[in-house]
C-alpha cells in the first residue's frame, strides 16, 4: 500500500472523527499531530493527510458546495459518514491538488468507500467525484 494510500485512510480517519465528535478539525488535527510525533516511521503517510486535511480546512465551504450540487438530492446531512469524509477527500485532490490526476483520486476514494462503508457507497462516491471532475 503506497504512502499516498495510507495518508488518505489517516485523513479519512480525522474527518469521521470530527464529524461523529462534533469537534472541530483544527482539534482532531491537531491531537493527531502530536500522536504522528511519536510515530516516525509513519511521518510519509502523516505529512500528505496532514496536506488534506489542511486543504479540507482552508476550502471547506467550496468543498461542501461542489458536492452538494453534484450529488443530486442528497444533502451532506443524509450521507453517511463515511461518504461525506471521503467525498471530501476526493473533492480536495480533484480541485486543489494538481499533483494528483483525477482518475487516481477518485478511484483512491472509491476502494475506500467499497472497504469502510455501505455496499451502495462506491458507486456514489464514483458518480458525485465523476461530475465533480468532469465539471471542474
Amino acid at each position: 500500500m503506497s504512502a499516498r494510500t495510507k495518508a488518505r485512510k489517516r485523513a479519512l480517519d480525522i474527518l469521521f472523527q470530527s464529524d461523529v465528535r462534533g469537534e472541530g478539525l483544527p482539534v482532531i488535527l491537531a491531537a493527531e499531530a502530536k500522536r504522528a510525533a511519536n510515530e516516525p516511521a509513519r511521518e510519509s503517510s502523516w505529512l500528505y493527510a496532514r496536506d488534506i486535511v489542511d486543504g479540507i480546512i482552508d476550502h471547506g465551504d467550496e468543498i461542501d458546495e461542489q458536492i452538494v450540487t453534484f450529488a443530486k438530492d442528497w444533502s451532506l446531512a443524509r450521507m453517511p459518514a463515511v461518504d461525506r469524509a471521503l467525498l471530501r477527500i476526493g473533492t480536495w485532490e480533484v480541485l486543489f491538488n494538481d499533483e494528483v490526476p483525477a482518475a487516481v483520486a477518485i478511484d483512491e476514494a472509491v476502494e475506500l468507500a467499497k472497504e469502510f462503508s455501505t455496499e451502495e457507497s462506491g458507486s456514489f462516491v464514483h458518480g458525485v467525484l465523476g461530475r465533480i471532475s468532469r465539471a471542474g
